[in-house]
C-alpha cells in the first residue's frame, strides 16, 4: 500500500501536465507583449506569461470550458460560438498597438470548427453596424473566411488605418474595410494548426502552419479590380494578395478627434469581434491552445520557429 501511495501522485502529475510544445521559444522571441497558454480552469482569468504586463483575459457570457489537449499547458480553451475573451480598451496597455509606423505579429495555435460561423481569432477590431458604417474603431485582427474581396474560407488578417471603412486616395469610401491579405489555402478545419500574420508597417503577410502562403492578385477573380487594389500599391501598381500592401499604419483612437464620430475604442478580444452590430454573430467555435502578440513583424524564419515550437502534430485532438 505504501508503494502505491508513492506512485499515484507521480502518475497524476504526468497525466495532467504532459504536452509537447515549448513555450520558452515564444517567451524568448523579442517583442512579445502577450502570450496565453489557456491552462487555467473555467471561471478563471487567462493570464499572459513571459511578458511585462499580465493582460488577464476575462470570460464573456459565462465560464469558458477548459479542454484537455494543448501545445503549451496541456490544455486549451473550448469556445462554443457564444462565448469569448476580452480585455477592455482602457486596460489593453501594450496590446494597444497603433500609429503610422506600428508593427504587429499575431500567432495562434487553434483547432477551428465550422468556418461558416467561425470568423475571428483575435485582435483589436470593432466594425460597428455593417456596410457603409464609418464609425468603426478597427486596428488589427486575425480573421477568417471573408469572401467580399476574395478571401472565402481563407486566412485574412486585417489592418485598418481609418478605423472605419477603407478610403481610396481620392477620399471616396468602400462599404467595408478592404485592407487584408488572403491566403491560397483554406484555413484547416477540425485539426490543430497554427495561424498567424505579420504587419511591418507596409505589408500584411498571412501564415498557415508557419509558412507564408504566398498568393498573387487576380483582380477579377479576387473581386479586387477597383483602382484602389490595382493602381494604389507601390509605384502605382497593385497591392497584391499575400503579401498585401497597406502602408498607412494602424488606427489610433483619440478621444479629442473621434468621440463624436466613432463608436467606443476597440477592446482586445479573442474568439469574437464586433461585426454587423453583434459580438457573437461571427464568434468562433473551436479550441484555443496558444495565442501570442508581438509589437514587431517577425521574419519568415521566426514564424516557422514558432510553429515548430507548438508541435501541433502531437496535440491530443
Amino acid at each position: 500500500m505504501r508503494s502505491l501511495i508513492r506512485i499515484l501522485p507521480t502518475l497524476a502529475i504526468t497525466l495532467t501536465s504532459a504536452f509537447a510544445g515549448d513555450a520558452t521559444v515564444i517567451e524568448k522571441t523579442p517583442g512579445l507583449v502577450g502570450f496565453w497558454t489557456f491552462g487555467e480552469e473555467a471561471g478563471q482569468k487567462r493570464v499572459s506569461q513571459g511578458t511585462q504586463e499580465k493582460h488577464p483575459l476575462s470570460e464573456v457570457n459565462g465560464p469558458i470550458k477548459r479542454a484537455t489537449g494543448g501545445p503549451f499547458s496541456g490544455y486549451s480553451a473550448d469556445l462554443n460560438g457564444h462565448q469569448y475573451f476580452e480585455i477592455k480598451h482602457a486596460e489593453t496597455g501594450d496590446l494597444n498597438i497603433s500609429g503610422k509606423d506600428a508593427q504587429v505579429t499575431l500567432f495562434a495555435v487553434v483547432r477551428i470548427v465550422d468556418l461558416k460561423k467561425s470568423r475571428t481569432i483575435a485582435g483589436m477590431w470593432s466594425e460597428g453596424k455593417g456596410a457603409n458604417d464609418d464609425t468603426g474603431t478597427r486596428q488589427y485582427a486575425l480573421l477568417m473566411n471573408m469572401p467580399t474581396y476574395g478571401g472565402p474560407r481563407n486566412l485574412v488578417p486585417h489592418i485598418s488605418s481609418e478605423g472605419g471603412v477603407t478610403m481610396r486616395a481620392d477620399g471616396t469610401k468602400f462599404p467595408w474595410c478592404a485592407d487584408y491579405a488572403a491566403t491560397k489555402l483554406e484555413v484547416p478545419e477540425e485539426q490543430w494548426c497554427t495561424l498567424a500574420f505579420t504587419y511591418d508597417s507596409k505589408y500584411i503577410r498571412a501564415y498557415i502552419n508557419g509558412v507564408l502562403d504566398a498568393r498573387t492578385l487576380d483582380a477579377v477573380k479576387d473581386k479586387r479590380n477597383d483602382p484602389y487594389f490595382i493602381k494604389e500599391g507601390p509605384d502605382g501598381k497593385d497591392r497584391g494578395m499575400n503579401p498585401y500592401y497597406h502602408g498607412r499604419g494602424i488606427f489610433k483612437y483619440d478621444p479629442a478627434l473621434h468621440a463624436q464620430t466613432k463608436i467606443a475604442p476597440s477592446d482586445f478580444t479573442v474568439g469574437a469581434r464586433m461585426a454587423v452590430g453583434s459580438m457573437t454573430g461571427e464568434a468562433t467555435i473551436g479550441k484555443f491552445g496558444g495565442l501570442a502578440v508581438f509589437n514587431r513583424a517577425l521574419s519568415d524564419a521566426e514564424m516557422q520557429k514558432l510553429h515548430q515550437a507548438a508541435d501541433v502534430g502531437s496535440i491530443q485532438p
